[in-house]
């Protein structure tokens, strides 16, 4: 059991029968009346969002998960098939359970959640960014650098990415995963 005041991003709580993830969460202590605090949540089955409020000191359940390690293998029509680097076990996980997955090429790192009292997997999450190599982009005009433009760009696992306009087929970018949005170029 944690109260309130045990919240931070990130923490995954038994809420209405769901786990949710806190994906952020407001202290607030209004002039007249009682403190409360404001929290957005994510299902971990369905990905809903959800806006909730709850009482200062109220007493809520925290789920425990487990984050494993696992390598990407390959996928099929049943899904995203990994490999744990540590027992070279392999299981699948369903599309819909992969954040990011239009980032993510064979080889690939990722963190499997699983909740730990019934072994069920809950996400599947890729590093915060990645390094992939543009195939295809339209050649930017010299000298059009005045300004912030972007231009449409597909990296090597197919995905379309903004990229700016010197950007060429050929070069290497750093994609942050949860938004999709070009970064900068690797070094």
């Amino acid at each position: 059991m944690a109260t309130t005041a045990d919240f931070r991003n990130g923490l995954c709580i038994e809420f209405k029968g769901d786990l949710y993830k806190i994906v952020d969460f407001q202290h607030v202590k209004p002039g007249k009346g009682a403190a409360y605090v404001r929290t957005k949540l994510k299902s971990l089955k369905t990905g809903k969002v959800l806006d909730n409020t709850f009482d200062a000191g109220e007493r809520v359940d925290v789920a425990r998960i487990e984050r494993r390690p696992y390598q990407f293998l390959y996928k099929d029509e049943s899904g995203y098939h990994f490999m744990n680097t540590q027992t070279f076990e392999q299981t699948f996980v369903e599309e819909d359970m992969v954040d990011g997955h239009e980032f993510m090429k064979e080889g690939q790192e990722v963190e499997i959640m699983f909740h730990a009292d019934t072994e069920s997997i809950l996400t599947c999450e890729l590093p915060s960014v990645v390094e992939l190599e543009v195939t295809y982009t339209e050649p930017g005009l010299r000298g059009d650098t005045a300004t912030n433009t972007l231009k449409p760009a597909t990296v090597e696992t197919g995905a379309t990415v903004r990229v700016p306009l010197f950007i060429e087929a050929g070069t290497r970018i750093r994609i942050d995963t949860r938004t999709g949005d070009y970064i900068e170029r690797a070094k």
